[in-house]
């Protein structure tokens, strides 16, 4: 199977993944569901003449390295064509790989249904915001979709420290620094480091995964910077405990009141089926307010629900209430709704 005429198809037919595991047929995903690609049956030989030539299109000359580490992670473009996002792995002692599908144009976030008090997020001119959810979930997409309109309306330096860069931003009003991480840089942290000295205005982590990123990420925002970045947690209050919890306890009364003066906002998301058998995304928005402030100060996250729930004026959603509102406008079944919440019954009994 020729790979770049495989590509180029599937980018066609608006798949999100690609599929090449020996045993079975290549496999796509279209609206969240994984189908052959055609009947022929992959085997061995194929997966691993596939992925080397993946490798050559991606001009990546250390596939030896991925055969003796067992995976890789990495990205590549094809002109006119689109992004990709490999993960390249061993499985059965043969080539297997997943390829992840990213437009060069950047997504409309209303066609995403992403709501305007998330893409507002882009008016803060200092501290930080968190979007958290499942792998999967979006995040990224609504990260570049907030990025885009500060590029579209302000002034400034923008960098992006991304594992792999997704999505690519041309310069508008802004100047638009990406660095892929391994490739541009060697980590998180020392691309953190560099960019403080870079003059940005607005700093893109693509994911908190330690605890020296989540604090050189705390000390820009303190520091007047506007920081965005990810988790993969479902939840405000998750979201939040997370973060918390990387550090040791000593640290972790210091974090909470760090984090309760630089937090601006947490957006949480997830996919959900829809009516229409295409994925429909759901929010829970917590905006920081004084009250949320001394929740996070005081460690009492547990009453955020509460907190969001009695705000709901201001645009704030708890992510049962959002399930809930997707089901009332008929986009959901009832099924679906009382299976992704996070308490069965309350939802249950608004229905």
């Amino acid at each position: 199977m020729e790979i770049k005429a495989l590509l180029e198809d599937v980018v066609k037919r608006k798949a999100s993944d690609v599929f090449i595991v020996a045993g079975s047929p290549c496999a796509i995903k279209i609206d969240g569901k994984i189908e052959p690609y055609d009947d022929k049956r992959l085997m061995p030989q194929d997966t691993e003449q596939m992925i080397r030539d993946i490798y050559t299109i991606a001009k990546k000359d250390d596939i030896e390295d991925f055969i003796h580490n067992g995976d890789d992670d990495f990205s590549f473009s094809i002109p006119q064509v689109g992004r990709f996002r490999v993960n390249a792995y061993r499985q059965r002692n043969s080539f297997a790989a997943v390829l992840r599908i990213v437009s060069f144009l950047l997504p409309d976030p209303k066609i995403m249904h992403i709501p305007s008090i998330v893409i507002d997020l882009a008016k803060q001119m200092k501290g930080m915001v968190l979007v958290s959810g499942p792998a999967g979930s979006g995040k990224s997409t609504t990260l570049a979709c907030i990025i885009d309109q500060i590029n579209n309306s302000r002034n400034s330096h923008i960098i992006t420290i991304e594992d792999p860069i997704e999505y690519l931003h041309t310069h508008k009003q802004s100047i638009v620094s990406q660095r892929e991480v391994y490739h541009d840089t060697k980590d998180y942290v020392s691309a953190l480091r560099a960019a403080l000295r870079e003059a940005p205005e607005v700093i893109l982590v693509g994911e908190m995964r330690d605890l020296e990123t989540i604090e050189i990420s705390v000390t820009a925002a303190e520091t007047g910077h506007l920081v965005f970045s990810s988790l993969h947690t479902i939840g405000a209050a998750n979201t939040i405990d997370r973060m918390i919890d990387v550090f040791p306890a000593t640290q972790q009364q210091q974090i909470r009141v760090q984090l309760s003066m630089v937090l601006n906002g947490v957006v949480s998301q997830q996919l959900l089926p829809g009516k229409d058998g295409k994925m429909l995304p759901v929010f829970e928005i917590m905006l920081c307010n004084q009250a949320i402030r001394n929740l996070i100060r005081e460690g009492k996250t547990h009453q955020m629900q509460n907190t969001i729930t009695a705000n709901r004026a201001s645009g704030m959603i708890t992510m049962d209430d959002a399930i809930i509102e997707a089901y009332k406008q008929d986009k959901i079944t009832k099924e679906t709704a009382i299976m992704y919440a996070s308490d069965a019954r309350y939802v249950a009994s608004k229905m």
